[in-house]
């Protein structure tokens, strides 16, 4: 089965300049997903949703937001008009190609809390919404033993 990977990376420019989270979304998928972003904390990223083909990827770059937190999750069956209004088979946030609040059940969700308690970021895939596609989150770069998340799946 296919899968919506998440590389997540973590880079620090400068000496005391600005730090910066770049989430590389690519659709492992032989199918079109629409990604959706909702930021709990911080600055809404992608614009809250976009089209992903198959094979494609994107980049989401969060420059110095510490404690910022939010999630992903791949929409499918989808079906918007040049306006962006429209709906999704699953993961459907409101009838919207830009998400603005979170996307409604079934959706299998990657979160994220990035400079989070004691400077750590953290990540974690979650089927409390329910599961969709597959997916994985896999970090590089930064520093610790953060581990390759995947596998869930129906």
């Amino acid at each position: 089965m296919a899968s919506l990977h998440i590389l997540f990376f973590m880079f620090i420019t400068g000496g005391v300049a600005v730090s910066a989270t770049v989430f590389t979304l690519k659709n492992s998928c032989p199918y079109t997903v629409w990604p959706a972003t909702f930021a709990g904390k911080g600055s809404t990223l992608g614009e809250g949703g976009f089209q992903l083909d198959p094979g494609a990827s994107v980049q989401l770059t969060l420059t110095n937001e510490p404690g910022w937190s939010g999630r992903f999750w791949g929409r499918t069956g989808c079906n918007f008009d040049s306006s962006g209004h429209g709906n999704c088979a699953t993961g459907d946030c409101g009838n919207s190609l830009k998400c603005t609040v979170t996307g409604a059940t079934p959706s299998t969700l990657a979160e994220f809390t990035i400079q989070g308690d004691s400077g750590n970021d953290f990540y974690d895939l979650s089927l409390v919404d329910g599961y969709n596609v597959k997916m994985g989150i896999k970090p590089e770069g930064g520093s610790g033993e953060c581990k390759y998340v995947h596998g869930l799946r129906r």
